[in-house]
Formats: C-alpha cells, sequence, structure tokens
C-alpha cells in the first residue's frame, strides 16, 4: 500500500495503518521475548524492574503485550488494509490499550527515561486514537 494520497485511502489511513503495524510489530515481538525469557534478560530488563508490581518474572506482562498490544493490532491491521469498518473502532480499542498499558506501567514501576520507552509508546497510542478520530479516517470507514 502507498504511503501516498491515493484516490481509495487517504493519506491519514496510510498513518493510522503504519501506526497500528508499528504498534503491532513491536508487541509481538517485545511480548514473546518476555513470555520466552521471563527473566527480561534478552532485552536487558532486569527483573527488578518489576518491584512494586504483582508480577514476580515478565512471563504475564509479556503474554499480555503478545496478544492485547501485538497479535490484536496486527488482526486490526488486516481489517484496516481490507477497509473493514469494525477495524476503525478496533484502531481505537488499539491505541486507547497502548495509553492503559503505558500509564499503568508507569504507576507499578514509575517512570523510566533511558530509553524512553513509556514516553515513545505513550505518544504512539495518543497518535493512534487521534489519527483514527480525524474526520477523513471516519469517512473512509463510513463508504
Amino acid at each position: 500500500m502507498p504511503l501516498a494520497q491515493t484516490k481509495s485511502r487517504p493519506v491519514s489511513i496510510s498513518i493510522l495503518f503504519v501506526l497500528i503495524a508499528f504498534q503491532g510489530l513491536s508487541g509481538m515481538l517485545g511480548g514473546a521475548f518476555l513470555a520466552l525469557d521471563p527473566t527480561g534478560e534478552s532485552l536487558h530488563m532486569p527483573i527488578s524492574m518489576l518491584d512494586g508490581s504483582p508480577f514476580s518474572d515478565f512471563f504475564i506482562p509479556g503474554l499480555i503485550l503478545l496478544v492485547i498490544l501485538g497479535i490484536f493490532p496486527i488482526l486490526i491491521l488486516y481489517g484496516l488494509w481490507k477497509k473493514d469498518r469494525r477495524a476503525w473502532f478496533g484502531s481505537l480499542i488499539v491505541g486507547f490499550a497502548l495509553i492503559i498499558w503505558i500509564s499503568v506501567e508507569i504507576l507499578m514501576i514509575g517512570y523510566h527515561t533511558q530509553p524512553p520507552l513509556q514516553l515513545i509508546y505513550g505518544l504512539v497510542g495518543f497518535l493512534i486514537v487521534d489519527v483514527a478520530l480525524l474526520p477523513s479516517v471516519k469517512k473512509y470507514f463510513r463508504h
């Protein structure tokens, strides 16, 4: 799918597609790494990061990340590609799920500036919601 504006797909749809693809792929990779290596060592994440959380290792957070912020966005991506009307609402769910994930993470383990992943993914969540609510996106999925 070209990223330039086309007659059938406005550029805002392409932006939403890229954001959802980024989230889905990174959620699947990060979630898989954490679920397969619950120690977090493969991602250079010490178990001590989980101090103050209900988790003793990264297995459950990894599974949640893999399914909700990895596989689900990839399903939504397919819906965006096929112009399925449900994909618009699914995009909003992905954006809000990411915002909630980052917010809960910050509440449980604190805000980490290095690397600035919480900031980046928080912004991605807000961008997904903002782009999905653009009039051009809503109009695209109404037809």
